[in-house]
């Protein structure tokens, strides 16, 4: 898992059809920029499954500040986050954790039911048309598309029926005094 410093590739427009929307990812910073611009182009649903939160993706400034921004524009607005294991995240002071705990009306954080534990998958679903995909979420290589909604309303079913199953994530709730 190599991070050279190279320039993140960046994804085109959520939703716009043209030829160059498809990314390939190989490193942190190609999936920071890939989520940084599907979240900053989310104009109403973000969902995220995730085994750790992957902070060098999802902890980072710009990414909170899209997060954050969308949370705050209210309406329909839902930013769901399935967690395998919140115990890094918390330890760390993760601070989308932070984040949902205090924009919990539009930010919500649950563990997957036991039966999805064992998935090795991760993604990142923007307003059911774009998709940032790991089949290993333990590696960076992946793909991001801004305009996939074929391949995102998947992930996007997927999502939900974990979710359905699925209990408030206790571990990132609670305050660490």
């Amino acid at each position: 898992m190599s991070d050279e410093p190279t320039t993140p590739k960046t994804p085109k427009t959520l939703g716009s059809q043209t030829s160059d929307t498809f990314m390939r990812l190989e490193t942190a910073s190609d999936n920071r920029a890939a989520a940084v611009a599907l979240a900053q182009q989310a104009s109403r649903r973000i969902s995220i499954f995730s085994r750790d939160l992957d902070p060098a993706v999802y902890d980072d400034p710009a990414f909170l500040d899209a997060v954050r921004a969308l949370a705050t524009r209210g309406g329909q607005v839902m930013i769901r986050i399935l967690l395998v294991d919140a115990t890094r995240a918390t330890k760390e002071g993760h601070r989308l954790i932070e984040l949902s705990r205090r924009l919990s009306t539009f930010v919500q954080v649950r563990k997957p039911h036991r039966d999805y534990l064992d998935m090795g998958e991760g993604f990142l679903i923007a307003d059911e048309t774009g998709l940032l995909y790991r089949k290993l979420s333990t590696r960076w290589e992946g793909t991001a598309d801004t305009h996939d909604p074929m391949g995102a309303r998947e992930k996007l079913k997927l999502f939900d029926t974990i979710w359905e199953k699925s209990q408030p994530e206790i571990e990132s709730r609670q305050l660490g005094i």
